[in-house]
Formats: structure tokens, C-alpha cells, sequence
């Protein structure tokens, strides 16, 4: 391993000194990269200095997304500390299905579910919770164990009733493509319409899940968002969990983006009456720079995440089940997760976590101030939240996003909400300052002044 370790660090000092002088790399089209990569693989070895020279040409030419002109996706920075997390997790290279092969990293996975169970307000004893291969899969989670919650007769005889989904019209994609997985249908989910800022509309939510009711239907699960994709708007859970419990539904709340909210006091009141909820996303790789992926689901009903997702091995699980963190997983072999977050938590603590996602609020404010404050730029979202979104000069947004990439000056994304298409700056750094959000704008406007005009 030594000489790859060379390679390794010879090819990461490179790229450090890259994020700094060329923070966003020029791509160039698709259909090309097959060619300038040497990606295709042949049946001979390939010498040392070639593979070398094929390996670097990879890596410094993929897309910089902890550099300080990176704002184009919901992550984006690199914590060292969660990376340093990272980086042993691949050299010890673990599964997290048992203690026998696990050790203390499954000590360490128990632990961090329980602390977001705790901080949720979820009673410890009766929740639980696992790592999942991403938000859209945490999700996909909470659509099955609210399924088998429903009615626990499909684990083994499958859907035979028309099951309908509540979710907001600007929920993630993966509520539709997670009904399919889960057998429920795309078009058993009902897209409740949003107000102005993006929040779900809760006042027409009976009338609908009475309707259903009397058509024969059968409601089973209403999903919150915190925060939507586009606008970063967190639903109002506290009203949601009120509806779910008078009807008997599962409420889950999608917070892969916008979750992390309940480590900051001053920002927690987005997501009130959490407690309220049946399970929880949270992805950390999101707000807090862990390394991707790092994406959480937990459930105040942990006998229903055995029921839903145990099976039986012999070969497999021959200790406590309570240390087999493959029975209540939709994996069996699964790379560890936990530890980077562990790492990150450990070192900075509780406060620290805090500190983090109080930034990137601070940072949105000060893109919304500067927005806000200058005669050419257009505001098309609102406080609290960490996506801002805008256009300048009333320059088609898709147009200059697309520009700004292909010259490599900024990586920054476009969305649209209503009928209006817009820049959209996401917040999700928490090493960047005030200055560099200001030199975002400065690099922003210096490109629109030579390539538009």
C-alpha cells in the first residue's frame, strides 16, 4: 500500500493547490470524455507511469465541489475532520450488518441514531434507526415501514389495496419513484399545492384523505419536507402531525436537506413539532460537510423497523440482535457511514454542529442582504432559509449557469418555482465567510459584464 499512498497524497496536494487557483474546472462536452480520459479499460496491464498519468488526468479534472466557487448542488465543502473519518473507514474497509465484523463502529452507529433520536424527542427506549445509501433511500424507508405499519399482511401477501400518499407539490422526486419501488403506485400520491413561500397547504389536507376515505381508498402516510429542493421552505410539521394523528397515518418528515436544523437553537423552531412525526431523514453530508453519502433514517417505532426490514441468516447473524445492525437495514453489506460523522461529532462536539449550521444561515443572509440591496438583481425567495435565488439584469438563468460552468467561472445552479426560472445559490459550506459569498457575487457580475454585454 505505500506506493499507492504516495500517489495518493502526491495526487490530493495537487488538487488542494487546483481548488485554490482553478476552483472550477472547465468540463467540456460529454460525449467526448470517454477519449480524453482513457476511460476504457483493456485486457493488458498498464505501465506505472501511465497508470499515473490516467489516474491524475481523472482526478483533477473532476468537478471541485469543496472549492470556494461551489454552489451549484445541496452539499459541497470538505470538513477534514469527517474526511479524516472517511479515509479510515475505507482502509479498515467493514460491513456494518454485525458486531463479529463491525466491532465498535457498530457501538458507534448505535450511538449517533440515538442522539438524533434524543434530539428529535423521540422516547430513546422505543426508537431506533440505521444508515441508508442516501436521502432518497431513507425516504424509501419511511414509505415501507409506514406500509407495513398500515397493513403488516403485504410483508408476506403483497399490496392488494389502493394505499395513498400525501406529500407536497414540491417534495422531493424520490416520494413518486419510492411509491413505485414500495408498490403503492405514482398515482396513489397526492401532491398537496404550496403557498407563496413554498410550504405545503395543510387546509385542504382532511378534505382530501375524508374524500379518499368515503371512495374506498386507504391514507396510510403523509410525507413533510424540511427544506424543499428549490426554495429551501420547510412544511409546517406541527399542524401535519396533528392531521396524522387524528386520522391514524404515519407522518414522516424529509429532512435530507434541511434536517440538520435540530442541532441549532436558534434555528430549530423550522422544524416544530418534530416530535410529532413517526421517523425522520436527515443527511448530514448536506449541512454539515460529511463526506457523501451520510444519510440517517430513525423511528420513534423501532419493533416496526425489525418487522419491516429483519430476515432471518444463520450464516450471518450469530450474536445479539441487538448489535446485528443488518436486521433492521435495507442492506447487508454496507460500508460504515457512521464513523465520519462520529469523527466530526466527537471532535467539535454538539456546540460545534451548532456553529456550523448557524453559518450557513448567516451566509444566505448575506446573499439575501446583497440581493436585496443592489437595483439589478431580482429576489425570488426568502428569510430563513439557506437556498437563495435570483436573477440578474433579467438574464435567463439556465443561459448564464450553463455559461458561467463552461468557462469555468462558478458553479452555481438555476431552479424554478411557480412560473419563474432563477439562479439559485445554495448555502451548504460552512468554512465559507462573508467575503467569499461577496466575491461570489463580484466574480458573478464581472462574467455577465464581459460575456452578455
Amino acid at each position: 500500500m505505500k506506493s499507492e499512498l504516495t500517489i495518493f497524497n502526491e495526487l490530493v496536494d495537487e488538487l488542494l493547490k487546483l481548488e485554490k487557483s482553478e476552483p472550477v474546472v472547465k468540463l467540456g462536452a460529454p460525449e467526448g470524455m470517454k477519449d480524453k480520459f482513457d476511460i476504457a479499460v483493456s485486457d493488458e496491464p498498464m505501465s506505472e507511469d501511465d497508470f499515473k498519468a490516467v489516474l491524475g488526468n481523472v482526478v483533477l479534472n473532476t468537478p471541485r465541489t469543496a472549492s470556494r466557487s461551489f454552489f451549484n448542488q445541496l452539499f459541497g465543502g470538505r470538513n477534514p475532520v469527517a474526511t479524516l473519518g472517511e479515509l479510515l473507514s475505507v482502509m479498515l474497509n467493514i460491513s456494518m450488518y454485525t458486531y463479529k465484523v463491525g466491532g465498535p463502529h457498530v457501538g458507534i452507529e448505535t450511538e449517533l441514531v440515538q442522539q438524533i433520536c434524543s434530539r428529535i424527542g423521540f422516547p430513546i427506549e422505543e426508537s431506533g434507526g440505521t444508515f441508508a445509501p442516501g436521502g432518497s433511500m431513507s425516504n424509501f424507508m419511511s414509505v415501507i415501514i409506514a406500509r407495513d405499519a398500515y397493513d403488516p399482511e403485504i410483508k408476506n401477501m403483497g399490496v392488494s389495496k389502493r394505499l395513498i400518499i400525501y406529500t407536497s407539490k414540491e417534495s422531493h422526486y424520490s416520494i413518486a419513484k419510492n411509491a413505485t419501488f414500495a408498490g403503492i403506485g405514482r398515482e396513489n400520491v397526492r401532491y398537496l399545492p404550496v403557498n407563496e413561500k413554498g410550504k405545503m397547504k395543510t387546509e385542504d389536507l382532511e378534505l382530501l384523505i375524508d374524500q379518499d376515505k368515503k371512495m374506498g381508498l386507504h391514507p396510510f402516510l403523509i410525507n413533510a419536507t424540511a427544506a424543499t429542493t428549490v426554495l429551501g421552505s420547510y412544511d409546517d410539521i406541527d399542524t401535519l402531525g396533528d392531521i396524522a394523528k387524528r386520522y391514524g397515518l404515519w407522518l414522516h418528515v424529509d429532512g435530507a436537506y434541511g434536517g440538520c436544523v435540530i442541532f441549532s437553537e436558534k434555528h430549530r423552531h423550522l422544524v416544530k413539532g418534530i416530535e410529532k412525526c413517526d421517523s425522520f431523514t436527515i443527511n448530514p453530508h448536506k449541512m454539515l460537510s460529511t463526506p457523501l453519502s451520510c444519510s440517517i433514517f430513525v423511528t420513534k417505532h423501532k419493533q416496526q423497523l425489525v418487522e419491516s426490514f429483519s430476515q432471518d441468516a444463520s450464516y450471518l447473524y450469530q450474536g445479539d440482535d441487538d448489535y446485528n445492525l443488518g436486521k433492521t437495514s435495507l442492506q447487508c453489506g454496507r460500508r460504515n457511514d457512521a464513523f465520519k460523522l462520529w469523527a466530526l461529532w466527537k471532535s467539535v462536539g454538539t456546540k460545534g454542529l451548532e456553529k456550523m449550521v448557524n453559518q450557513l444561515f448567516y451566509l444566505a443572509d448575506v446573499a439575501r442582504d446583497y440581493v436585496s440591496n443592489h437595483p439589478d438583481y431580482k429576489l425570488y425567495s426568502f428569510e430563513e432559509s439557506t437556498a437563495v435565488c435570483f436573477n440578474y439584469k433579467d438574464i435567463p438563468s439556465k443561459d448564464v449557469c450553463s455559461a458561467l460552468a463552461d468557462h469555468g467561472a462558478l458553479m452555481v445552479g438555476h431552479g424554478s418555482f411557480g412560473d419563474q426560472n432563477f439562479v439559485r445559490l445554495v448555502t451548504v459550506n460552512s468554512s465559507l465567510t462573508e467575503n467569499d459569498i461577496l466575491n461570489f457575487f463580484k466574480h458573478f457580475e464581472k462574467f455577465t459584464e464581459e460575456y452578455y454585454f
